[in-house]
């Protein structure tokens, strides 16, 4: 791949459209992002893929099932893709890739005792950070991580103001 050079004008970048995680077992990632995350499914269907075979790891499989799902209130949305005879395992942190995404939540410490009692493993427990890390001017930030069924890195972060609890 050539290096991008610069253009004189750059372009407008708006907020993020949909992650896409390709799962092993489409059936247990629902179970998991709708019932357990609560995210609402949009949609849930086979359908051809237009990727040409150096998109899809050189299997050239043209057939998938894919779920989007959605976040309440939030135009971003998550496609789940299972295509047949899928091979590999998920990056872990600090490799080459998309290593984990994270995501605002109102209440990080709530949020992990209700995934602790639903069974869910988490990388890491809930931490404070300073939020300058994080390039927030004043407060703390509170942080997990847990691993999806396929090993997906999922971090969930909240923003408390000097004197939140």
């Amino acid at each position: 791949m050539k290096p991008a050079r610069a253009v004189a004008s750059p372009m407008s970048l708006g907020t993020v459209s949909h992650l896409a995680f390709g799962v092993a077992d489409l059936d247990r990632s629902l179970a998991f992002y709708r019932d357990v995350l609560g995210m609402r499914v949009r949609d849930d269907r086979s359908h051809r893929t237009g990727a040409s075979a150096m998109y899809t790891a050189g299997r050239g499989k043209s057939e998938r099932r894919v779920a989007n799902l959605s976040w309440d209130g939030s135009d971003t949305f998550l496609v789940l893709s299972q295509f047949p005879d899928a091979t590999g395992e998920a990056i872990k942190l600090d490799q080459v890739g998309i290593n984990h995404i994270a995501l605002w939540v109102d209440d990080v410490r709530s949020l992990y005792e209700r995934l602790s009692t639903a069974g869910v493993t988490f990388v890491a427990e809930p931490v404070e950070f300073d939020a300058k890390g994080y390039g927030l001017a004043t407060g703390t930030v509170v942080t997990c991580l847990l691993e999806d069924p396929d090993g997906i890195i999922l971090q969930f972060d909240q923003h408390l103001q000097p004197g939140q609890l």
